[in-house]
């Protein structure tokens, strides 16, 4: 019988990644691109994209433990809550541009626990030490079987209006056009 494209890649990956990556296969099925590096995943469950990827990186919080599958969604994050979300958890990333909030851990239950957390914060429904306390309690419930209702589902809807930012232009097109004008003209000097 022939191995998946996931399993023959998984098979060089190390434990700390093939692991967290084989949750994810066996919850979607094989993914929609390969590398030798990483798996992805589209539009899976409620999540925008999935990737789990081959390196993985310790982290402390709350406690230790390897990240290594990143889930995705579109999600607006105002400027002045990227800091907040950066102090709550460093493995919640915000890509302002592509309007993206991702949470990598080693599993997508913590990954709902620190949005779900994170839209709370962002919100203003929990500060940054609400959030971390509250991540610790529902990280050991799960482990004592308890009800985790952060880590079952995203308790809030992604973004469905555009969440892109593009950021503002200080540059006007006679700016651009000058300095062509003065690269031109210094390249010209140059040759001469």
């Amino acid at each position: 019988m022939a191995k998946s494209p996931a399993t023959e890649i998984l098979a060089s990956w190390p434990d700390e990644a093939r692991e967290a990556a084989q949750l994810v296969v066996d919850q979607y099925g094989e993914p929609h691109e390969t590398t030798e590096s990483q798996l992805i995943w589209h539009n899976v469950g409620r999540w925008k994209r999935i990737v789990a990827q081959k390196a993985f990186w310790a982290h402390d919080f709350p406690a230790p433990h390897h990240d290594s599958v990143e889930s995705f969604i579109d999600y607006h994050v105002p400027i002045d809550k990227i800091g907040p979300l950066a102090e709550f958890d460093g493995s919640v990333m915000v890509e302002r541009t592509t309007g993206e909030l991702s949470a990598r851990c080693h599993d997508e239950q913590a990954n709902r626990l620190a949005l779900n957390l994170a839209d709370e914060i962002v919100t203003g429904r929990k500060t940054v030490q609400d959030a971390r306390d509250y991540y610790a309690r529902e990280f050991l419930d799960a482990r004592r079987k308890q009800p985790t209702p952060y880590m079952s589902e995203l308790r809030f809807k992604p973004s469905v209006l555009d969440p892109t930012d593009p950021d503002t232009s200080v540059l006007s097109s006679k700016d651009l056009e000058a300095a062509e004008r003065e690269g031109r003209q210094r390249e010209s000097k140059q040759a001469a």
